[in-house]
């Protein structure tokens, strides 16, 4: 029987393949399929070529849509968080061979471009997603191993990084807590919006989050940390959790108190308490490119974290319009 691609599958079947499969993470979830289908601006999609019922290869693109009406030609990009999942045999590499080359044969126009997140090492792919037109763009990422005593994990951070959170800790200026209802959330939001407005990044509206709340933390998927202040939210950390792993999804400071090292104890709770409940991983989520400063790698490298070059690939479906799009993106920025 030939290999067929569908776009849609049943969902326990699905989450069983990616609860299976050793590279399953969060974001080839049909939990996280869903928080982004309720979130403003996002579509996701998913792809999958079957066999006899049998998944062999995974794909779930998210179409992010900036603007609407002419200008989401310009400011629609698609980003398959977590990159492909498949059976790791040739028979899963024919797989995702046709599955690539149904989505570019469909994918017209919108959007701009497709970038794999890869979150683990593709490198045994890498020619067939060249030969696809995917190409590798390097891109570092630290990941801190927790299956380890707190004090290992404290004992590998850098040593200024250490002493600030002791001196913090012993000061007691800052309070660190979980958050627990819905309600709390946009206190989470409005660091992030002051942080990404710094950055002069766009941040995704206020439904992601809330989506994300409303169906991952019933289920032990999502982290909302929130340090404080005298009472005043100072940093936040949203964090997703799947099979062991802790994601660093969002994180956001005030700076006006960077004195009382908020992110930093912020940081230290979270991967004291990943220990403490036996997570294996804290994924960092990323720290940029090589060659191009980026001011969160250097906080991220201070957390004794091995680092790893798994990159990106992307395919550009319209090479002029993204011409159009990037010089419309670095004059949005200036009005961010």
């Amino acid at each position: 029987m030939s290999i067929s691609i569908v776009k849609s599958l049943q969902e326990d079947e699905w989450r069983r393949f990616v609860e299976e499969h050793p590279q399953g993470n969060i974001f080839h979830t049909p939990e996280m399929f869903q928080v982004f289908k309720r979130t403003k601006g996002h579509r996701p999609e998913l792809w999958a070529a079957c066999k006899k019922r049998r998944i062999l290869a995974l794909m779930l693109p998210v179409k992010i849509t900036l603007m609407n009406g002419l200008l989401r030609y310009f400011t629609t990009r698609s980003i398959v968080y977590g990159s492909v999942l498949f059976v790791s045999d040739q028979e899963g590499e024919e797989a995702l061979s046709q599955l690539l080359q149904s989505y570019k044969n469909e994918i017209k126009g919108v959007p701009l471009f497709t970038e794999l997140r890869n979150l683990s090492n593709m490198e045994v792919i890498q020619p067939l997603l060249l030969k696809h037109g995917f190409v590798f763009e390097e891109h570092m990422n630290y990941l801190i191993n927790l299956n380890c005593s707190t004090e290992d994990i404290l004992q590998n951070i850098g040593s200024r990084t250490r002493k600030n959170i002791r001196r913090g800790i012993r000061q007691g200026k800052v309070n660190v807590e979980e958050l627990k209802k819905i309600e709390q959330v946009e206190m989470c939001y409005s660091l992030l919006c002051k942080t990404y407005r710094t950055a002069r990044v766009p941040l995704a509206d206020h439904s992601l989050f809330e989506n994300a709340f409303d169906l991952l933390y019933p289920k032990r998927m999502v982290r909302f940390t929130l340090a404080r202040v005298d009472d005043i939210p100072v940093a936040t950390s949203v964090d997703l959790l799947y099979k062991g792993v802790i994601y660093g999804w969002y994180g956001g400071v005030d700076r006006a108190y960077s004195s009382f090292v908020p992110n930093e104890l912020l940081m230290w709770h979270i991967l004291k308490w990943g220990a403490e409940e036996e997570y294996r991983l804290y994924d960092f989520g990323g720290a940029g490119r090589p060659n191009e400063k980026y001011g969160v790698r250097d906080f991220k490298s201070k957390f004794g974290g091995h680092l790893v070059y798994f990159g990106r690939n992307t395919f550009i479906h319209s090479p002029r319009l993204l011409w159009f799009s990037k010089k419309g993106y670095d004059l949005l920025r200036l009005w961010l």
